[in-house]
């Protein structure tokens, strides 16, 4: 078995002596950063929010909450089956605590109507640190969920490690120039405002806390980012911790499938699609299992409910059987010294090729077409709609926690801007919906509270 150092520094917390009233407690930290997240109101709102379809398709929807189960259940299986196929590296894998908190935590920063949202609030805040999903998910699990006064949800250095998925700052990740404002906001283009990924600059001290056990060279190429980024493209890490890149595979397996479910039952896509555009490949994609057996799944995806959910099961096994760790730089250029960092979770080439086919497919024929894009752009329009209006008399108009803390910020010489980004990316897509009615129109049906 490998000897795989690791300090007891990563199960600590900011807040180190939290005086919990907990009689014969005995879960693990990670336990308790599981119990966290998902009695978090956060985690709650999930079930609002948009993950491919809105609310107005159908009862059948994923939302954001569902899909989170579903990564954790794969996320969970992953690390069970590596666990049995590569045993020596059984005292590294995370235990089913962590790995759950990771992929129930993944998506609670991301605001109302999906990407269009996400769109909005970048724009709003170009000129205060831009706004981006991941980075408001480390935000609410480090300072903003009021589980703590001051520190969030106070998890564990480990878990917080996992959650960022660029851990550089969101100002050194940014490609530099942006367009010109739009005067209206009707004619914002979202592929001009995408965001850049990474950590908010406001959070940089909290950021630096989790990094602290990391030597100098290792938190240095962490921070390390792709080469060769093109001029016009913000610039991305390139590494993850061995918990983050298990969460990561078992987000995109359940894009690339479970997603896909949605999509034929509400007859998005048709088999005819499936076959051109993936089942096609599928049948030459090397794999002799999935080669031989890709004619009958076909079928079965189109065929009666039972049979389909077969099929989308076999299509997640497949996948999450085929993970296995490896070092992170397997060209043997750069080398990492903490195993968290040296170590991290891959398909086989193979599989990578098979859930690329599925996610291009999900994006071609679902995420992109106008009939979703148009849901996405009301509720971009709705989104800057919103923050425009907070935006131009915030202590008149924001609830009372957050007017306090934008008062605070004003304190500090900040704008306040990230305050109103805090709460708008809060809101549940009904919430933001009903709260324009009641600001925008003669009808309205009466005040909206908001609750942390």
């Amino acid at each position: 078995m490998m000897d795989f150092d690791l300090s007891d520094a990563w199960q600590t917390r900011q807040m180190a002596n939290e005086k919990k009233k907990r009689r014969h407690d005995k879960r693990t930290a990670y336990q308790r950063d599981r119990a966290r997240i998902l009695h978090s109101a956060a985690f709650r709102r999930l079930q609002a929010k948009t993950q491919v379809l809105g609310a107005e398709h159908s009862d059948f929807y994923r939302t954001r909450l569902t899909h989170s189960l579903e990564v954790s259940q794969i996320g969970t299986g992953i690390v069970a089956q590596l666990k049995e196929k590569q045993p020596a590296f059984r005292p590294l894998l995370p235990s089913t605590g962590l790995m759950e908190s990771l992929c129930l935590a993944h998506d609670i920063g991301h605001p109302p109507y999906g990407h269009g949202g996400e769109i909005a609030l970048n724009y709003m805040m170009r000129n205060d640190g831009g706004f981006e999903g991941n980075a408001q998910t480390f935000r609410i699990v480090t300072m903003l969920e009021p589980y703590t006064q001051h520190h969030g949800m106070n998890l564990a250095r480990r878990t917080l490690l996992g959650v960022m998925k660029y851990p550089a700052l969101i100002s050194t990740a940014h490609k530099g120039s942006q367009p010109a404002p739009v005067n209206d906001f009707r004619h914002l283009k979202a592929r001009d405002w995408q965001p850049a990924k990474g950590i908010y600059d406001d959070d940089k001290g909290r950021r630096d806390w989790v990094l602290n056990p990391l030597s100098d060279a290792d938190r240095a190429l962490f921070l390390a980012f792709r080469e060769n980024t093109p001029a016009d493209q913000h610039r991305k890490t390139r590494y993850k911790s061995l918990d983050c890149s298990i969460m990561e595979l078992a987000d995109d397996i359940a894009y690339g499938v479970h997603d896909l479910e949605d999509a034929i039952v509400m007859g998005l896509v048709t088999r005819e699609q499936w076959q051109e555009a993936v089942a096609s490949h599928l049948a030459e994609c090397g794999d002799p299992w999935l080669e031989a057996n890709i004619g009958e799944l076909s079928e079965q995806m189109f065929g009666p409910p039972y049979e389909r959910k077969d099929a989308i099961g076999a299509l997640v096994n497949t996948l999450l059987t085929s993970v296995e760790v490896a070092p992170t730089n397997q060209d043997g250029t750069h080398s990492f010294t903490s195993p968290l960092l040296a170590w991290n979770a891959y398909l086989t080439a193979v599989m990578a090729g098979v859930l690329e086919v599925l996610k291009r497919f999900v994006s071609q024929f679902v995420v992109k077409q106008p009939e979703l894009q148009v849901v996405e752009y009301k509720g971009q329009q709705l989104v800057m709609e919103l923050f425009d209006a907070f935006a131009s008399d915030p202590e008149r108009l924001l609830p009372t926690d957050y007017r306090r803390d934008w008062l605070t910020a004003r304190e500090r010489g900040e704008s306040g801007m990230r305050v109103i980004a805090d709460y708008l990316s809060s809101m549940t897509d009904s919430f933001a919906q009903k709260l324009h009615s009641t600001m925008f129109t003669a009808a309205s049906n009466g005040p909206l509270y908001a609750i942390r």
